[in-house]
């Protein structure tokens, strides 16, 4: 439900941890795992109320322009500012005008709209932005990703925790201790836990809890669930950046799904059931949404897609971003149950032959990730927002106290409170690796601190 991928092999830390604990390789009796077989190259890309779009003349020319300026923005060549949905629009009216006259009209804008749109979900769910109007544009020509393939790992990334773990003394982690108070204003410093647990003291504090936690934690209710209160309070520095930085939610929604029966039309009954050589396959559906053509609800449209978890699994995937995530979280079964199938109603409608057919489907159970309410992460992972900047990332990763001038008998600085996670790695936020990274660059912080290692680069 939570971290999949690893976003780049080459020289991706936690792919090098991925294999050297055993992640990566195949084993017997080994169970099915999302995206083992790779990318998909049969997709269906249906618009809203079923009609099947075309893949090189309308489908695959908005996608290259998506994917085209998008990689514009990440080498920093876009102009204009502002937010990336905007940027992404300009784009596509750009597009329109200079194919005007060429045919198609208003129709097929429509669904070039529907198309964006589309892509729009998708970077949603990759930058848990609820909305792209509020993803700086000009902060994407600083995000990086490793390069080479982007894949997920057959053990998953708890194989990868314990590897890490093993490697630490019996004992040195705990579970089940709930921070809810840091004093930090001198050493030692004192943390107080959740539910009567014993306080416990440390010379130096690393604090990794979300973006979504700090937010918490800097709002008018203290005694929010997941709130951490902080004493002395975190400076102005830290907290702006805290307030500035976008932190979005990203649910995955899995469906176990089963193909309808079909059945021969009878005059004047319910007709009988059609034989079929072979039971279908879910397809990996890609969906325009359009209007209001269908009686689908509205955080169903948050979506880009619903495809089978891997080629001819019976377990298929959804990604929802922002309020239509966070709205998941609320919605009882059934009701999530009766919008897929009202979705699917509409973009897999029955057709007769030809290589778009497609059986009806229906939706045994389902299973959905929490991210929003969990009080441990309120959220997923973070963004840059407009009126924001990578320089933000670099003042969450500053550790306290700041500029400390009365060094101790030892000849040091203070080193209290240190901070590590996604949201403090300029370049990599928003992924697994930053997290690890970032750790890593805290722990050369004290290392260097105690005059254990020499100043080195900071890990990128």
């Amino acid at each position: 439900m939570g971290a999949t991928w690893v976003q780049g092999i080459d020289g991706s830390p936690v792919y090098a941890l991925a294999r050297d604990a055993g992640a990566l390789a195949g084993e017997k009796g080994l169970l099915p795992y999302e995206r083992m077989d790779g990318f998909p190259d049969r997709l269906l890309t249906v618009a809203e109320g079923g009609e099947v779009v075309d893949a090189d003349t309308v489908a695959g020319p908005i996608e290259e322009l998506y994917r085209g300026m998008m990689e514009a923005a990440r080498a920093g060549e876009a102009s204009g500012g502002g937010g990336v949905e905007e940027y992404l629009r300009r784009g596509l009216r750009a597009y329109q005008a200079a194919r005007r006259g060429v045919g198609g009209g208003k129709e097929l804008e429509e669904v070039e709209e529907a198309l964006l749109a589309m892509h729009i979900n998708r970077e949603r769910t990759d930058t848990s932005a609820d909305d792209l109007s509020g993803l700086d544009l000009t902060a994407e020509g600083e995000y990086r990703d490793f390069p080479g393939e982007h894949l997920t790992i057959p053990g998953g990334y708890s194989r990868v925790i314990e590897h890490l773990v093993a490697a630490l003394p019996p004992g040195t982690v705990r579970f089940g201790l709930r921070l809810r108070r840091l004093d930090w204003g001198e050493t030692p410093l004192r943390l107080h836990f959740a539910d009567g647990a014993p306080m416990l003291t440390a010379d130096h504090v690393i604090l990794t809890v979300s973006l979504g936690v700090l937010k918490a934690s800097l709002g008018k209710d203290a005694s929010a669930a997941g709130a951490i209160t902080f004493d002395p309070p975190l400076p102005p520095f830290k907290r702006e950046a805290v307030a500035r930085l976008g932190f979005g939610v990203v649910n995955k929604l899995f469906m176990e799904v089963e193909p309808v029966p079909a059945l021969a039309p009878e005059e004047g009954g319910e007709g009988e059931l059609l034989a079929t050589s072979a039971p279908p396959e879910f397809p990996f559906l890609h969906m325009a949404f359009r209007g209001q053509v269908s009686k689908i609800p509205w955080w169903m449209r948050g979506t880009e897609s619903i495809c089978p978890v891997h080629a001819g699994s019976s377990v298929a995937l959804a990604w929802f971003a922002g309020r239509e995530a966070a709205h998941l979280e609320s919605l009882p079964d059934d009701e999530v149950i009766r919008g897929i199938h009202a979705t699917l109603g509409s973009f897999l409608r029955r057709c007769r032959g030809g290589p778009t057919a497609t059986s009806r489907w229906r939706v045994k159970r389902i299973q959905r990730s929490g991210w929003a309410t969990d009080p441990l992460f309120l959220g997923s992972y973070s963004y840059v927002a407009v009126g924001s900047s990578g320089e933000d990332l670099d003042r969450m990763s500053e550790p306290l106290p700041r500029g400390q001038q009365d060094h101790g008998d030892d000849g040091r600085a203070p080193l209290r409170v240190l901070f590590a996670g996604e949201a403090t790695h300029r370049t990599h936020y928003s992924t697994t690796h930053a997290a690890y990274l970032s750790g890593v660059r805290e722990a050369n912080r004290l290392l260097q601190h105690y005059r254990c290692v020499a100043p080195t680069t900071t890990p990128s």
